[in-house]
């Protein structure tokens, strides 16, 4: 290179760099100056991973403290058999509803939902007759339970003659699910290391 430079007029010799640079920002201008802005882009998602790293670690951190609460829940939870729930259900809502002096005009059949992880839901629709103190004493009663029955719909309206309230209730009830056997932790592998003799 330096020989050739070095048969070139100085002229020639500028015109030969002048073209050099040129080309030269031409080709940084065409292939690296439009990835400039990709370096702050890897730096935002580097960053962006290193935080969610951290968050990860801190949640498989409590893993253990987790399920041992989980564990505790599901010990204290109302267990009732899956085949049982839609009877117990029922039964606690007649229950409740003879102690507060409710009349039970009609039920509908009963749904159930398992969408949780944790329960398993029961909807029952009710209608029912009685005086306000006894409709209230009713709904209270039920929620203060232990059974976790709650009103998911209420509609109101007076009976024909104005003494009495009728009521469309929709009922729900939340049941554990029956826990599932957990599967055996793997036995931890041990190094054996081979004596050479």
């Amino acid at each position: 290179m330096k020989k050739y430079f070095s048969q070139l007029r100085p002229l020639e010799r500028r015109f030969a760099v002048a073209v050099i640079v040129v080309v030269i920002v031409v080709l940084n201008w065409w292939l690296v100056w439009p990835y400039f802005s990709d370096w702050g882009k890897l730096r935002g998602r580097l960053t962006d991973a290193e935080t969610k790293l951290k968050l990860y670690r801190q949640a498989a951190s409590q893993i253990s403290e987790l399920q041992a609460k989980v564990d505790s829940l599901q010990q204290k939870g109302e267990a009732v058999p899956a085949e049982d729930m839609a009877i117990n259900f029922l039964r606690t809502i007649q229950l409740q509803a003879a102690q507060s002096g409710v009349g039970i005009n009609n039920t509908s059949r009963q749904m159930t939902r398992t969408n949780d992880a944790f329960f398993v839901e029961q909807i029952q629709n009710i209608s029912v007759v009685a005086n306000d103190e006894q409709l209230v004493d009713f709904l209270y009663k039920l929620g203060s339970d232990a059974s976790m029955i709650r009103v998911r719909d209420l509609e109101l309206q007076p009976d024909g003659q104005h003494q009495h309230l009728m009521a469309n209730i929709q009922l729900v009830a939340s049941y554990q699910k029956n826990p599932t056997p957990a599967a055996p932790a793997p036995a931890p592998v041990k190094n054996a290391t081979a004596k050479s003799k």
